[in-house]
């Protein structure tokens, strides 16, 4: 496993400070802020929890195994760690705090909304989508006056481009599972984040998103190891 202090990570300044987003890999986040730290989808894979600081805040997209980790998040957590996930994930999992979509909490200080994350197109050979609507979660968080969306296992759906005001974009594209890329690039012009960070990727080309959004100003794509 890499060590510590490996991972990628960027400074995103805030009207409250400065906002450090930790990439280790796939579709795992760190946010540190304010002296908090807020994981999303810790997984054991990609890192040994237990080196890193404990969390104020775990956050689980959906109840896959690569994102719902119950040994990641034991490892991480703490008595003051305040862990969310969708109410798919609540019988396999004790003390959470069930949320769904179309939520607005304050947890562990931070303003958190759940939006859909699901599949319309892509499917498995029984016809069954990879992710059901509402069944799992996208998150915004908010820190300072920025706003940052972690759109979990999800395509281009119209939940999303009717998203606005959103600083920094994390959004999947691994195909069949998430999006193409032009499913990715179409979601990007519609709600135009700032920055738009291509996550959980695995070996898809992101050569072909970056054609796509190279003359469309006020999105810059950052590409970080996130496969």
């Amino acid at each position: 496993m890499p060590p510590q202090d490996s991972f990628e990570t960027d400074v995103i300044p805030t009207s409250a400070g400065d906002l450090a987003i930790g990439f280790l890999g796939h579709a795992s986040l760190r946010f540190t802020f304010a002296g908090k730290e807020i994981y999303v989808d810790p997984f054991s894979r990609l890192a040994d929890y237990s080196r890193l600081p404990k969390a104020d805040v775990i956050l689980v997209t959906h109840d896959h195994a690569d994102h719902f980790d119950p040994q990641a998040i034991a490892a991480v957590r703490s008595e003051r760690t305040q862990v969310a996930l969708p109410a798919a994930c609540a019988g396999k999992f004790s003390g959470g705090i069930v949320i769904r979509n179309g939520d607005v909490r304050t947890i562990g200080g931070f303003p958190i909304e759940a939006v859909p994350a699901y599949n319309l197109v892509h499917k498995r050979e029984n016809g069954r989508p990879f992710h059901i609507p509402g069944e799992g979660n996208g998150y915004i968080l908010t820190f300072g006056d920025k706003r940052i969306y972690a759109a979990g296992d999800t395509e281009n759906i119209p939940e999303m481009k009717n998203l606005r005001g959103i600083d920094c974009a994390f959004l999947p594209v691994n195909v069949p599972y998430t999006m193409t890329p032009e499913m990715a690039a179409d979601a990007a012009k519609a709600f135009r984040p700032r920055i738009l960070y291509p996550y959980h990727f695995s070996d898809t080309n992101l050569s072909r998103l970056t054609k796509l959004l190279k003359n469309e100003k006020g999105i810059e794509i950052r590409i970080r190891k996130m496969a």
